[in-house]
């Protein structure tokens, strides 16, 4: 193996892997692992592409400064490429963003501006055009505009195609390849390699339901209205510039639940963690398999690792929260715990235990108040507001025990209760304790109502 001078020489040149236990009816399913490429996706190819490219025509030198809008794996490839190369990157993103890609930008030293992902093209605060008015406004300022630019299909016509049919030549050859289409530069550029290279293989899209690339493939019709969707990275609202879309015969509709839980199956399966368009091209490539009558090869990329989302769709708290993991339905309050103690899932805290622990627990898991138990006994509950009063103005206070700051006068509610008895509590600036007789099941804040008011909704 040999000795590489850059983290960038690494980019391409990703493994496939062959499904064992994912269900193919008759067809066998190839995995092309984006994944492994050192900033995490398919789209550290095009970060290399398109900067190398505005080196070599001229655009670009070091110390320039670098702007786009992308919602997240372009900008990853693109920092790591810049941060290499010595250049300045501003980055515009939607607010939708997994916050470990935000993470992993900003130590990457990227500027990130984050803006709103529930407005259309058009829009002043949608993440292209701001980034376009960034870019004019700052002196100098180079765009990179991957929808529009013609170095990103390049990246996919000449190097990700003839790497996978070199690779599927070896068990020969491939009929079928599934993927997404975000700047559509992947689509386009295997599009055209195909063409050349191989003109048998079927093209298939995998699109979020939302989006309207389904629709203008398997029907033709463009509309000029998008709902919205959570998966990361792929669907559009417009057709981007650089867009070819005439290959592709056939698209399926994914919807965010679907592609959440098959990224997740993959991981339980074949031990492979994707990230969320993952699992939108895997359910896609899984439905496309189990059609055919006929045993084909089919190739679908794992376009991102699943490192970036373990906060969303590997949490099983997010998924319940989101509704795209079900509890059994008991008909009361017990719908609405998100962390039934009966299961373990409450974070609590003893009496003797220091304030200091119970405050590491709710910056741990996130949490504003820890019920505080004397074995299976409800003795009290601790906040932060408790924890700061009582060492405000003597940090040494951290090192006293929970029971000389909890509350002990609880606002309990019975598990049998209406819904609407939840409402005074809150109105006191409390949560709710919910209990079976003598016996604890688990707390409901605000947003556990919120967000069960909102499941129903969906």
């Amino acid at each position: 193996m040999p000795i590489h001078q850059t983290v960038l020489e690494l980019i391409g040149r990703t493994p496939i892997v062959k499904a064992q236990r994912l269900d193919t009816g008759v067809c066998e399913l190839y995995l092309k692992l984006e994944s492994q490429n050192p900033g995490g996706s398919i789209k550290d190819r095009i970060g290399l592409a398109m900067i190398e490219a505005a080196e070599q025509r001229g655009d670009i030198k070091p110390g320039d400064t670098l702007v786009e809008g992308t919602a997240g794996n372009t900008g990853i490839g693109l920092a790591l490429v810049a941060q290499q190369k010595g250049y300045k990157l501003v980055l515009v993103v939607p607010d939708k963003m997994s916050r470990e890609k935000i993470f992993n930008l900003k130590a990457m030293g990227a500027q990130v501006v984050l803006t709103r992902s529930d407005v259309a093209k058009g829009h002043p605060d949608y993440y292209q055009d701001m980034a376009a008015r960034i870019a004019a406004e700052t002196p100098g300022a180079y765009f990179i505009n991957q929808f529009g630019n013609p170095d990103n299909p390049a990246a996919h016509e000449f190097g990700t195609g003839p790497e996978i049919l070199e690779q599927m030549a070896e068990v020969g050859g491939l009929d079928a390849i599934v993927f997404g289409c975000g700047s559509s530069g992947t689509m386009t550029g295997l599009s055209r390699c195909f063409a050349a290279k191989s003109p048998a293989t079927e093209l298939i899209l995998a699109d979020p339901v939302g989006s309207i690339l389904e629709e203008y493939i398997n029907r033709g019709t463009l509309s000029e209205k998008s709902g919205s969707w959570m998966v990361e990275g792929i669907g559009e609202d417009f057709l981007p510039g650089i867009s070819d879309f005439s290959r592709v015969k056939k698209a399926y509709a994914i919807s965010d639940r679907e592609s959440f839980l098959t990224a997740r199956e993959l991981l339980e399966k074949e031990g492979i963690l994707g990230g969320s368009s993952t699992g939108t091209l895997l359910a896609a490539a899984l439905r496309y398999c189990r059609e055919q009558t006929v045993p084909k090869k089919v190739l679908v990329f794992v376009c991102d690792t699943g490192n970036k989302y373990l906060s969303k769709m590997y949490n099983d708290y997010w998924m319940l929260d989101n509704g795209f993991l079900e509890r059994e339905k008991t008909g009361d309050l017990r719908d609405l715990i998100l962390r039934p103690y009966s299961q373990r899932d409450t974070v609590v805290v003893g009496p003797k235990d220091l304030l200091v622990t119970a405050y590491q627990r709710m910056k741990l898991y996130d949490v504003s108040q820890l019920p505080v138990m004397d074995g299976e006994e409800l003795i009290g509950i601790v906040d932060e507001s408790d924890i700061l009063l009582h060492v405000y103005g003597d940090e040494q206070r951290f090192r006293d025990p929970v029971s000389t700051a909890m509350v002990s006068k609880l606002d309990k509610v019975d598990v049998r209760s209406p819904i609407e008895a939840l409402l005074p509590v809150f109105d006191r600036g409390h949560v709710a304790i919910v209990m079976d007789g003598a016996k604890f099941l688990g707390l409901i804040t605000r947003i556990d109502l919120l967000n069960y008011l909102r499941r129903r909704v969906q």
